[in-house]
């Protein structure tokens, strides 16, 4: 005889599952989807995709069975609530509950998981992190028309994207506005004036002693305090903003290519005197390439400053088009999806910035032992 042996999250879903069957009768929010087989179905298809994993039948097939039963109960949750928002009672939550208690046990048996072969591997790390945005989403949607949060507080992830899909040409433009003017342009100059001058700082000591405590203290103004000064300095087009990111972006990438250049070992470079090299060619041999980490910290780090400091400078003055001056002006219509949906732009860009000098780190540092261990 097959023992059950059910996780503790298997097991609290069970049980809100049961619980949820109990409620059913006297839901008054649930009695129109209980009626139209949405909850009684969710119900059976959240106990048997429990039953499945507690036989413990294999990792692959203990995540398919959840997978169905939490992604599939999530689908007749959202589907059943449709047109009645706000009228969900206990059933519904237990229900939502008990889904997101299987997708909890899914990435669990996801992630202890060891396929042989790279494909495999790679696609299982994708698709853990994947599945924990997914469900953000789910719980946001159903949360949000379960218990009737109004449209104008907290619109649903369902809107955001209905009206990101309606407004592309509004968004492109001011992601070309924002992002290809202001931030690169800044990046580049605010990240390439650190790199030279922490050489020069590394070079010469009155440098290094004069130019870090100011680099310490100008690193914490707020925007809000510089961004005006350079509107009024560069006017209000993308040059002030690029003007913000270059201060936002100079001072880290100054501190921490320093910190990089004294980073290499005393042996190392002792060998490297022995071999009569010149500053320069230790620099370019030795102490770049072990400073590399550092510098590709701060190229991470400024990558999303250089994002927040472009939008927030916009709020300060601007033409008609960027993705700060979108966010200002729609907050004051309530059109609070296409703040949402700009906010959901500036976030896959600053992901993308981010994991694109992420890769060129690893191409560049794979021998250092971080990448290596990753």
């Amino acid at each position: 005889m097959t023992r059950l042996r059910p996780s503790w999250q298997v097991m609290l879903a069970s049980l809100a599952a049961l619980a949820a069957l109990i409620a059913l009768p006297a839901a008054g929010g649930t009695a129109s989807m209980a009626g139209s087989g949405f909850a009684l179905s969710a119900v059976i298809l959240l106990l048997a995709g429990a039953l499945v994993a507690s036989l413990r039948p294999g990792p692959l097939v203990s995540a398919i069975a959840l997978f169905v039963a939490a992604h599939g109960t999530a689908w007749m949750l959202i589907n059943g609530i449709a047109g009645g928002e706000g009228t969900a009672g206990t059933a519904y939550f237990l229900l939502l509950i008990a889904a997101w208690l299987l997708a909890w046990q899914l990435v669990t048996v996801l992630s202890a998981m060891r396929p042989a072969g790279k494909l495999p591997d790679y696609a299982i790390r994708l698709i853990v992190p994947a599945l924990f945005g997914i469900w953000i989403l789910i719980m946001w949607e159903a949360i949000v028309r379960g218990a009737g949060v109004p449209f104008v507080l907290l619109p649903p992830p369902s809107a955001i994207g209905a009206r990101l899909a309606n407004s592309i040409p509004i968004l492109a433009a001011d992601v070309n506005q924002t992002i290809f003017k202001a931030v690169l342009s800044g990046y580049i100059m605010g990240c390439g004036a650190g790199f030279v001058v922490a050489v020069l700082a590394d070079r010469f000591l009155f440098l290094r002693r004069g130019l870090l405590p100011i680099g310490n203290m100008v690193s914490a103004l707020p925007i809000i305090g510089i961004a005006p000064i350079m509107v009024m300095w560069f006017g209000f087009d993308w040059q002030s903003k690029a003007a913000v990111v270059v201060v936002m972006t100079f001072f880290p990438m100054l501190v921490n290519t320093v910190a990089g250049l004294a980073a290499s070992g005393s042996m190392e470079r002792d060998l490297m005197r022995t071999y009569a090299s010149s500053y320069w060619q230790t620099l370019l041999k030795l102490r770049l390439p072990a400073a590399a980490p550092f510098i590709f910290n701060a190229l991470k780090i400024n990558s999303t400053l250089a994002l927040i400091g472009a939008i927030v400078a916009e709020f300060f003055g601007t033409p008609v088009v960027g993705m700060g001056f979108r966010i200002s002006t729609e907050v004051g219509r309530m059109n609070v999806d296409m703040v949402w949906a700009e906010i959901a732009v500036a976030a896959l860009a600053g992901s993308v910035f981010y994991g694109v000098i992420a890769l060129a780190e690893r191409a560049v540092t794979f021998w250092h032992p971080s990448i290596r261990g990753g």
